[in-house]
């Protein structure tokens, strides 16, 4: 919403209305004390339990200008708002946050933040009630127009949330030479409907045509350009825990954010693993590499992990972390479809349809020499992911990787390294 800076400035001079919403901040040192953290979750809550809208933090509202932060405080601004968002919000939501620069009364920039807030697919509660966004102001919902905007809202998720709209992304946020690789040789569909029959654009309440969830995942070089969750963090350390260190040696070997699109990320996830886990030599009959860890395990963990991880949870990304004993890998979201962590081996079921749709289209690249599959795509849809972590981790290992349901909203992932191996990997 107001993409461009003309547009914006536009909206600005006709002031605050049921889609923009000035904040001027104060600091003290280097704490933020203004706007009041739970006052401010009301305000962003409001625009998402309406239509959505544009918050400027960093504005004064009787001139119409930038206050001119300086670079530094809008750094403290930024990290304080995610905070707001993530523990004031329930459940958190969604919103783009950027950092623009708008001219002041002389023609000269100062930076501000621009939160977008998308019409959300949940009723949220801040800190002080439920509240929505009635022209300039917001208001308390009734317990009726609760139960009324839950039940409007619970209809529409039945739409995946894959399907929805990244409203905040213009349709040329997709990337031809990304979504073309989807086309088969029987496709004569124009761009738009191709987009839309695949799943990788959708239209929002105004029938404009955006970007899917699924589309941004699969079909820009950035997704976190639009959906600042969606990467991994991947961390490699000495010891078996964060604490611990090998004496001078920084406790971390390794760390890294991977992006990019999801096929991407799961080949950069096991090139990670690969370079930081060690390998063990064998002399008998020859030599033998004894790894600690099957990368043919690993890859079908970690495509798991972005294909049916929850993506509506604000703030939440994939977490990789190497130890020298195990490997961690913690997916955002409970189980979904009423399955348990004892039926994981058995059953199978999508929180994510199209996007195991289009990793079900995506061709394992030739490069990863050490996948011993017969898979030919990221996805077979044969629901035989789960047995592979198992029996290959625990064939290596010796001991079967273990999941665990954290707090009913994030998965865990252990998968055991196998002992003995002491000397480093350094290829792939």
């Amino acid at each position: 919403m107001f993409d461009t800076e003309d547009a914006l400035l536009q909206q600005i001079q006709l002031g605050e209305d049921g889609r923009l919403e000035f904040k001027a901040v104060q600091f003290r040192g280097e704490r933020v004390t203004g706007p009041h953290a739970d006052g401010l979750a009301d305000e962003l809550a409001a625009f998402a339990n309406s239509s959505g809208g544009v918050v400027i933090l960093g504005f004064d509202e009787g001139s119409k200008q930038p206050q001119g932060l300086s670079v530094e405080e809008l750094d403290r601004l930024e990290q304080w708002l995610q905070g707001v968002i993530a523990d004031r919000i329930k459940p958190p939501m969604l919103c783009r946050i950027e950092k623009w620069r708008l001219p002041n009364a002389q023609g000269q920039p100062q930076p501000i933040l621009k939160v977008d807030i998308p019409r959300s697919l949940f009723v949220h509660e801040s800190p002080n009630g439920h509240f929505y966004r009635i022209g300039s102001s917001k208001r308390r919902m009734s317990t009726e127009y609760i139960i009324r905007l839950g039940q409007q809202r619970s209809q529409t998720r039945l739409i995946r949330f894959d399907d929805q709209p990244v409203v905040q992304a213009p349709l040329s946020a997709l990337d031809a030479s990304l979504y073309e690789r989807f086309r088969t040789s029987r496709s004569r569909d124009e761009a738009t409907d191709f987009l839309s029959k695949l799943g990788l654009a959708a239209r929002d309440d105004q029938g404009e045509l955006h970007p899917s969830v699924s589309g941004v995942l699969m079909a820009t070089a950035e997704p976190r350009d639009w959906m600042p969750n969606a990467f991994i963090q991947a961390v490699a350390y000495h010891g078996t825990s964060p604490a611990e260190t090998d004496g001078n040696l920084p406790y971390q070997l390794d760390a890294r954010d991977l992006s990019g699109p999801l096929d991407e990320q799961v080949r950069e996830a096991c090139r990670f693993v690969a370079r930081n886990m060690k390998v063990a030599a064998v002399k008998t009959m020859g030599r033998r590499d004894i790894p600690q860890y099957d990368l043919t395990a690993v890859f079908e963990a970690m495509v798991n992990a972005v294909a049916h991880r929850d993506y509506a949870i604000y703030g939440a990304k994939i977490r990789l972390r190497l130890y020298s004993d195990r490997l961690e890998l913690y997916s955002p979201g409970s189980i979904p479809n009423a399955m348990t962590i004892e039926s994981l081996l058995y059953r199978q079921s999508a929180r994510n349809e199209t996007l195991t749709s289009l990793l079900a289209k995506c061709p394992v690249p030739t490069e990863l020499s050490w996948l011993q599959s017969d898979r030919q795509t990221y996805m077979d849809k044969r629901g035989e992911g789960v047995r592979i972590i198992f029996e290959n981790s625990e064939r290596l290992s010796g001991r079967r990787p273990e999941y665990r349901l954290i707090d009913d909203d994030e998965l865990l992932l252990t998968i055991f390294a196998a002992t003995g191996v002491v000397s480093s990997h350094e290829s792939l």
